[in-house]
């Protein structure tokens, strides 16, 4: 009978660890690095030999039904393409480095490399990656009974017993170890150039409220109602009963972003400087089997941008977690149009020329996709709604058009991309906002907007409205794309 899933999340508490053990770390990262690399290569090995299968080939082809399915299945089983028989190959591989890495440990580093390579025979992946060294950098267990454990405010593990900092005014730690810990996660980062430890514990259950310290309040208690959203590349807006509002998405990133752009042009040129013969005239570079040379200033430039840009992920997922908690204190029904963001990254096929003759740049919204990180937005708030027993609704953008939609006539116009503001003849609306407002206003079926509702609510928007567009004019550094 298989395992009932029950919620949990993760509480991440920092190791303080000695020289001596983070030389022990070291050496069981690199052995867990060894032994993903070795299960991905007999993968690769057993996939290959399953292209090979005149069965195979035939079955890919054929329509996707249950009796397809369950052939497909059989012969995956035939040549050790599953989780289970990753188990049975990296047992005895465990057996020989026993004293560093327990049996459940290495079972999940088989798992890993099984997850990788599902995804490339599932076409969610177009290749696979081998871990070059120190880049492992994290090992888990499957319970917290045996291998790698919490006990005592200690890891635990194969003799290593690393004590946990716990600061005494810390209440949503001491809160969150209250709950049952389903299994332990070791996690190594590089900060400010020193490699520093981390010990995950996945918890079962939701994570606690947070606190003012001072007063006791509940941070960003939740609410209900109905919140629309309207999210782009760099901005989203929001609508409810309560606010509207029309915001940069993780505005803290943009204060690194300049330094980070010194930092690759620097690299550029440390690299060219050292390895001029890997590149061509032309600047491109050379197709050889010749070494890169790197120098230490090299090195020290690509640390900094590695600090930079770790930096920078950190301060997103703040800021995204954040605006999330604020969201849910305006409602707990939330409606999000579907965005395909591989689409919005991907270069325009068409060349076209502007005004003065010139190509004009095939590049869509790649950077500012990667830079904002729109999907992993609505991947946090739907994750916190999950913890309230909710999820977040997703409407139909094909069907609901909330872009081209007017609820005064009942029509449908395109418009260009360059046309911020909606135009209602007596009265402007900023395009954004009031697609979060019609988004808000869309029926049950995720297809239709309610036009009565938006005859109801809309007084109440346009107020709230006009108050947000003259703090945006008063706003220094509104961005371009807004339309203020």
């Amino acid at each position: 009978m298989a395992k009932t899933k029950t919620a949990s999340y993760v509480l991440t508490l920092k190791l303080k660890t000695e020289l001596w053990q983070e030389h022990i770390l070291e050496k069981r990262f690199e052995i867990g690095r060894q032994l993903y690399n070795a299960c991905l290569r007999e993968l690769l090995k057993r996939y290959k030999k399953l292209q090979n299968d005149k069965n195979y080939s035939e079955l890919i082809k054929q329509e996707k039904i249950k009796e397809r399915n369950k052939l497909l299945n059989n012969l995956y089983k035939e040549y050790g393409l599953n989780e289970y028989a990753m188990h049975s190959f990296v047992k005895p591989m465990q057996q020989y480095f026993k004293k560093n890495i327990d049996s459940f440990t290495a079972q999940k580093i088989a798992t890993r490399a099984w997850q990788a390579i599902e995804k490339l025979i599932f076409d969610n992946a177009e290749k696979v990656k081998f871990k070059k060294y120190n880049e492992m950098d994290s090992l888990e267990g499957k319970s917290n009974s045996t291998g790698i454990r919490f006990k005592n405010n200690q890891l635990q593990w194969n003799g290593l017993n690393i004590s946990v900092i716990i600061k005494k005014n810390d209440i949503y730690a001491h809160m969150a170890l209250q709950d049952r810990i389903k299994y332990c996660r070791i996690v190594r980062k590089l900060i400010k150039n020193k490699v520093k430890y981390y010990l995950q514990l996945i918890l079962e259950g939701v994570p606690p409220k947070k606190m003012n310290r001072q007063t006791g309040e509940i941070k960003y208690p939740r609410n209900n109602g109905t919140v629309g959203i309207d999210i782009g590349t760099q901005t989203i807006a929001i609508c409810s009963e309560k606010e509207v509002k029309l915001l940069e998405l993780a505005p803290s990133v943009n204060n690194i972003e300049r330094e980070k752009r010194i930092l690759q042009r620097k690299l550029d040129r440390q690299r060219r400087a050292n390895n001029p013969h890997k590149y061509n005239e032309d600047g491109t570079i050379k197709k050889n089997n010749l070494k890169w040379i790197w120098s230490k200033n090299y090195i020290k430039t690509k640390n900094q941008l590695t600090e930079l840009q770790r930096k920078l992920a950190e301060k997103r997922k703040q800021d995204h977690n954040k605006l999330a908690d604020w969201i849910l204190s305006l409602g707990d029904d939330i409606k999000v149009e579907t965005m395909n963001y591989k689409a919005l990254q991907a270069r325009t096929k068409e060349t076209i020329k502007d005004k003065n003759g010139r190509y004009k740049s095939k590049k869509r919204f790649g950077k500012s996709i990667a830079n904002k990180a729109p999907s992993m937005f609505l991947t946090i708030l739907d994750r916190k709604l999950s913890y309230e027993g909710k999820k977040l609704k997703f409407v139909d953008t094909l069907s609901v058009k909330a872009s081209q939609y007017n609820h005064f006539t009942n029509e449908y116009n395109k418009k260009k991309l360059s046309e911020r503001w909606n135009d209602f003849g007596t009265f402007k609306i900023q395009r954004d906002l009031y697609s979060a407002f019609l988004i808000m206003n869309v029926k049950d079926n995720f297809k239709e907007i309610d036009r009565k509702r938006c005859f109801d609510t809309f007084d109440r928007f346009k107020k709230l409205h006009d108050l947000e567009i003259e703090r945006l004019k008063l706003d220094e550094k509104v961005l371009a794309s807004m339309g203020i």
